[in-house]
Order: structure tokens, then sequence, then C-alpha cells
């Protein structure tokens, strides 16, 4: 079991490290046989359930490639409106065997239950809900940002670097947070929605804004992307996929940069002002 408590004000640096974990094994060698009989051995991406308690309370199963948990924890709490400031959080234990996690809160979670009882099932993969007064919530308004085409170009081609996880297994989402052309972070995992909560977790503990910010993702732009991203203060929001009408329509509410089919040079804004340059 490893633990960090400190009292009112939660030890960032203690939880990042119950990150690092011999047990944790992103990619397996397994055999396959292919169309004609032959065998091979090949990278397959791990997926193990991550079960998350609160004060006692089981909360959820995320099934994760398990590579940032406590980070992956508490970005899920953010994400979902159950905590605001991560001086909240009174203590983190991790029981890796078991792949359970522990988070105690200095107020404790009375008061979430009728939030988490509203829920609406998404089309997320790893974990498919939302808390519903979200999905419809608070009124707030990013900076409209004026994105240059080189800096697009510029991230697009960075990104490739780091899909380890992608390029040795596939069947995984990667997501990444970028200060300018710089890329501060990079995160796998086998759903877009638990890479953007890691992300949102990893923020937290590194106490990186988001207003200067520019978030890429390899998954869809749903609604909820666009939501959980808004949260973080990210005003550009970047993907390698597509976008649905509702994401659309929450980016333009919210004031969000939306570009999605963003492959090589190619790229479609959807919402925002783009400058050739």
């Amino acid at each position: 079991m490893s633990s960090t408590q400190t009292g009112k004000t939660i030890d960032r640096i203690a939880i990042l490290n119950l990150e690092s974990h011999p047990l944790v094994t992103p990619t397996h060698l397994v055999t396959a046989v292919d169309e004609i009989g032959q065998l091979h051995q090949v990278q397959v991406a791990e997926e193990v359930p991550l079960t998350l308690f609160v004060d006692d309370c089981e909360l959820v199963t995320l099934m994760t490639l398990c590579t940032h948990p406590a980070a992956l924890a508490l970005g899920y709490l953010r994400t979902q409106g159950l905590i605001k400031e991560l001086n909240e959080i009174q203590s983190v234990q991790l029981n890796w065997p078991d792949h359970l996690l522990q988070i105690r809160t200095v107020s404790g979670v009375a008061e979430w239950q009728p939030r988490i009882n509203q829920r609406i099932v998404t089309t997320g993969c790893g974990h498919g809900t939302v808390v519903k007064h979200l999905a419809f919530g608070e009124d707030f308004h990013l900076p409209m940002i004026t994105v240059k085409r080189s800096l697009i170009d510029a991230v697009l081609q960075q990104v490739n670097d780091h899909n380890e996880v992608y390029r040795q297994a596939g069947g995984v989402h990667g997501c990444a947070l970028c200060q300018g052309t710089k890329i501060l972070a990079f995160v796998e995992d086998v759903g877009r929605h638990n890479a953007t909560d890691t992300m949102a977790g990893l923020m937290w503990l590194h106490k990186w804004s988001g207003e200067d910010k520019m978030f890429y993702t390899t998954g869809r732009l749903t609604a909820e992307m666009v939501m959980k991203v808004a949260q973080l203060g990210i005003p550009v929001l970047l993907s390698r996929s597509g976008v649905t009408a509702m994401g659309i329509q929450l980016a333009q509410k919210v004031g969000m940069t939306l570009i999605a089919n963003a492959r090589g040079q190619h790229f479609l804004m959807f919402n925002g002002k783009l400058e050739n340059g």
C-alpha cells in the first residue's frame, strides 16, 4: 500500500511518486495467428480495472493502462465536478496488486449523492457517463484565441513522436498539453476520456493553468470532451478525429477554438479564428 497524507495541503510530489511502479506494463507480448495460419508475437495494450473509493465509498471502476492511476482518479473527480480544488483532498492511497485507489476528502462526500445519481450516458470509452448538471451547466466563457496555422502544424508534427504505446500495440488514445510548440505532457490510455482526465489530474499536480495552453487528443470531439477541456480553462482543442454537432454547439457557447480532422498539414476549424503564418 502506498500513501500520502499531509493534512490541509496535499503533497503533490508524493502523489506523483505513486505513478511509478514495476508492476505497470502498458503493453504485453501475446501470440496471434494470421489469416494463413502463421504464428506472430505481437504487443497489445494493457487494460486493467482501477476501482476508485472516496471516503470508503466505491465510486467508479475505470478500465485503464494504469500508468497514471492517481492523476487519473484526481482528474476524474475534477472533470466530473465533484471536487473544485486539490486542497479538498486529504490523502491518496494506492493498492497496486488489487488496483484499488482510496481518496479521502477534507469535508466528506455526503453532498455528492444527488449529483452522482443524475448522470447522462455518453459516447465515452472507459467510462460513458457524465454528471448531468455539468452538461448544461455553468455559465463561463473562454477567451477567443487567434491560432496561427504554423502553430497547429508544429504541434501535429511533434505529437507523432510521443505515441509510444500506440506505435507498439495500437488500441489506445493519446492527448497532449501544449504551451506554444512545447508539449508539457503526453498521456496515452485505452479511452480518450481516461487520457483527458489523467491530464486534468497532472495539471493540478504540476500547478499548470489552462488559459495559455492547447489541448490535443486523438479522440473524437463530443460535447463531453469539449466540456472537460473547457473546465480546465483551455481555450483551444485540437483533434486528429472528427467532431459531433453538439460538440461544435458547446464550443460556440463557451468560446472555444475547435479544430478537428487534423492530420499531416490538413485540419478543419469548426469554431475560432485562424491566422496564416
